[in-house]
């Protein structure tokens, strides 16, 4: 019976150190941001990234139709098919203003990335 307490204790102290290292991950999750397309609308509309770092901008399309995710500052011009998803590297980036917009519906698909 003591053999079963000593295993079920090392296997609780291994599925804690385990919950350790879970917690230890946002930290690179930090280096990825959301951006939705909903409507043909950004959001967030204004995103903040961390100056002089690359990160990366997941881009949601959650609209049935394309949209482009463009930005002539950030030197990126991607299309993103409906529903679907695509990774924009980006940066590093000085402390700034960076404007994005979707071609497809220019006049509501408008964001900016800020950088500091």
């Amino acid at each position: 019976m003591r053999r079963v307490s000593l295993l079920s204790a090392a296997f609780f102290g291994i599925a804690l150190s385990g919950a350790a290292l879970i917690h230890a991950v946002p930290a690179q999750a930090a280096d990825t941001v959301t951006i939705v397309i909903k409507d043909h609308k950004f959001e967030p509309a204004e995103v903040k990234i961390p100056a002089n770092k690359r990160v990366t901008l997941l881009v949601d399309n959650q609209d049935a139709t394309s949209e482009e995710f463009e930005s002539g500052e950030m030197k990126v011009e991607k299309i993103v098919g409906g529903r679907k998803q695509i990774k924009v590297m980006v940066g590093p980036l000085k402390p700034g203003r960076y404007p994005f917009f979707g071609e497809f519906h220019e006049a509501t698909a408008q964001g900016v990335v800020i950088a500091e």
